[in-house]
């Protein structure tokens, strides 16, 4: 059994990298510790190539939806923890949920597998328990061990550094177009889907919004039908900046270590 990439992509970049402190802002931080608003940039583009500059402090709260896909989380770099709820329904009737919690140095994941469960010996030990991942494995587990530079779980950054055409429409409203064949390394366009997309991955259409102080909030990209994926938006929003909150360890009563089957699950 294979999680879906782009899923696996999501929970590398936000639960099991040490991506939480790989970015360090050089600038001395004020003695109030509230930085100083920067000016927006008048250039459409660089707006938007500088919205995600923020997201490098690794401390906001996210959501995110695509096909099949939608979660919630929040990236704490301060306490170097993470944490994510995910739901996984393509319409085949194989839901499944997911939640994980990083703290540094640990992750733990909780499965619901639903009726995939019955495909996966020993998987009702997993029920309602969060298993404790051996970093040592996950580093051998095909995508679960997907290492990145940044603290960005969807890969907006990314994304927009593959922006073509980009108009400004209202106060922090933007429109345009980007080119995912330079911009697939996100989590959220995996290079699978841009190379079913063809031409078309030329020119994906997108819409984002940023707060009154240049930062990324919604960033919305339209995918055409390509291969076996349907036509769908990718939709990710960013919330409170500065304000999120430390991911609280599971409770020791609702933890087991995690069996080999997980890490056979993730590997591609």
């Amino acid at each position: 059994m294979n999680i879906r990439r782009w899923t696996v992509g999501v929970l590398a970049a936000t639960l099991l990298v040490p991506g939480l402190t790989a970015c360090k802002s050089d600038a001395a931080e004020p003695a109030d510790g509230k930085a100083p608003a920067a000016a927006v940039p008048a250039d459409p583009k660089e707006a938007l190539l500088a919205s995600t500059k923020e997201l490098e402090k690794g401390n906001f709260t996210f959501t995110l939806a695509g096909d099949g896909i939608s979660g919630t989380g929040l990236v704490h770099k301060p306490s170097d923890s993470a944490q994510m709820s995910m739901k996984i329904d393509d319409g085949s009737g194989m839901a499944m949920g997911m939640e994980l919690i990083f703290i540094k140095p640990d992750s733990w994941v909780m499965l619901d597998l639903g009726e995939l469960s019955a495909m996966i010996p020993g998987a009702a030990k997993w029920k309602g328990k969060y298993q404790h991942l051996d970093q040592s494995k996950v580093k051998d587990a095909g995508e679960l061990g997907r290492y990145m530079e940044d603290v960005d779980p969807a890969g907006s950054a990314e994304l927009l550094k593959g922006v073509t055409d980009v108009q400004k429409t209202a106060e922090g409203s933007y429109t345009g177009k980007i080119d995912a064949s330079v911009a697939n390394d996100s989590s959220a366009l995996d290079e699978e889907t841009v190379k079913a997309l063809g031409a078309q991955a030329k020119a994906l259409p997108f819409t984002a919004k940023l707060d009154a102080e240049g930062r990324l909030t919604d960033l919305v990209v339209s995918v055409p039908a390509a291969g076996e994926t349907k036509a769908h938006d990718i939709k990710i929003s960013y919330a409170d900046y500065g304000k999120a909150t430390a991911a609280q360890k599971p409770a020791a009563g609702k933890v087991i270590e995690a069996s080999d089957d997980i890490y056979e699950m993730f590997k591609g």
